[in-house]
């Protein structure tokens, strides 16, 4: 019965918010409370709840803050003078801007907010594509490929999502599949020097009409403008040498993430706001995005919580481990390396993370698979088609619809070498040990 109501709860959850009934948020919440009442668990669903919240908080925490210092960052021009030489250097070599775009992609990506990654990418690049009558497929296909392997820090969404619902940290999660990242970054290179020497090939060195200096991208989204040139290079040197130290301190887990990145915030922001005017008005302006994220995370606390303390889950693997032959265990993380790219076309990352990923993962624990391995397994794949390809997500309108680009030319494009990234980072993957065959 406790399986068949925790498959209830899953499917509700995949209903509701597939079909747009109601948002995420409050389906994390009501769901699983709905169902937890029906099976006569109301006396026992505060201290679950508490104990999910618990568990959850310190990714909450690290999200946030990570949000607010990249955000920062990118405010105070830490990345406008990258910006303006890697498009200096490319002048009018196809093959150069395409490269020039995967590198610029992957800077911006670093705050984990893919809608802001593309409003300033396209922004700056698309007039650039334009003038040289190069291909927008070419601009969106290279944007992609450069945000889906940034998305897998830790306080992008397929990472904070696996490790809210299987309460883990980045430690567990991240720190292991840094090698295969590096090789997804390197293949994202090696893939816009491909897909730019074809179009260089198609179009030749263009030689276009003067052109002035690329100026900075404004908006008022949360993390979406690009301040103006600043004289003051003390303070972005200062900038430069806190954001190395910092991702430097991360890499070698010197302290919890949560922690490095509270701190790290707290001294940007005196240095480059010393007001509390300036500090607030950071505040007010990417507080939106602050919100959307820490606030699913501890729904997702919520979620998890109940169905861990009602024993939903355990039930529901058990179920699963009676009809998975034993000759496919251990093969699981491979299985969910590879199929949860092609997956991410059908769930919303929501969908997939809250609502199939938990069953997976106590699935695998079955076989004697840590579940942390399946969490790393998931986002090699998720990560590069969630928001950059999926019609599931809004960001991935934000990048086709300002680059005047219809969605399915761009996923017939961009698919293989999307998929070819997954294969990549799994090889590494596996052959480093995060995860096993």
């Amino acid at each position: 019965m406790i399986a068949t109501l925790g498959f209830l709860t899953i499917g509700l959850f995949l209903v509701l918010t597939m079909t747009r009934r109601v948002s995420v948020l409050t389906a994390l919440v009501l769901v699983p409370v709905a169902t937890a009442l029906v099976g006569g668990f109301a006396a026992g669903m505060g201290p679950m709840i508490l104990e999910g919240l618990g568990k959850v908080a310190p990714t909450g925490i690290m999200i946030a803050f990570a949000v607010l210092y990249f955000s920062l960052m990118i405010d105070s021009g830490l990345f406008d003078p990258l910006i303006r030489g890697v498009l200096r250097l490319a002048k009018d070599d196809p093959l150069r801007i395409a490269v020039g775009t995967a590198v610029l992609t992957m800077c911006v990506a670093l705050d984990g907010d893919g809608a802001s990654t593309f409003l300033i990418t396209v922004s700056a690049l698309l007039p650039v594509y334009q003038r040289l009558g190069m291909s927008p497929l070419v601009l969106t296909g290279v944007v992609a490929l450069g945000a889906g392997v940034l998305n897998m820090v830790p306080w992008g969404g397929p990472t904070a999502r696996a490790m809210a619902v299987l309460k883990l940290d980045a430690s567990q999660v991240f720190a292991p599949v840094l090698p295969a990242m590096a090789a997804g970054i390197a293949w994202v290179l090696v893939a816009a020097y491909l897909i730019g020497l074809r179009e260089r090939r198609r179009l030749g060195t263009v030689s276009g009409p003067p052109r002035a200096e690329p100026q900075p991208v404004r908006g008022d989204g949360p993390g979406t403008p690009l301040a103006p040139e600043r004289g003051n290079a003390a303070l972005t040197a200062f900038n430069l040498v806190l954001t190395v130290v910092l991702l430097v301190a991360l890499v070698l887990q010197v302290m919890p993430l949560p922690v490095l990145f509270v701190l790290g915030f707290a001294i940007a922001a005196v240095v480059n706001l010393p007001t509390w005017e300036k500090q607030q008005a950071l505040l007010d302006k990417h507080a939106r995005s602050v919100v959307l994220v820490t606030t699913m995370i501890f729904a997702a606390g919520v979620f998890t919580g109940i169905l861990n303390g009602t024993k939903m889950i355990d039930e529901m693997a058990t179920a699963f481990v009676g009809v998975i032959p034993d000759s496919f265990g251990g093969h699981l993380p491979l299985l969910v390396a590879i199929t949860s790219m092609p997956l991410s076309l059908v769930f919303t990352p929501d969908a997939y993370y809250f609502g199939v990923l938990p069953v997976l993962a106590q699935t695998a624990a079955g076989f004697g698979v840590d579940s942390a391995e399946i969490a790393r397994a998931a986002i090699l794949g998720q990560m590069t088609t969630g928001f950059p390809l999926s019609p599931l997500t809004a960001a991935t309108f934000i990048l086709v619809g300002m680059s005047g680009v219809q969605l399915g030319r761009h996923q017939r494009f961009i698919f293989g070498w999307a998929f070819a990234t997954t294969v990549v980072m799994t090889v590494v993957a596996l052959v480093t040990g995060a995860i096993s065959w």
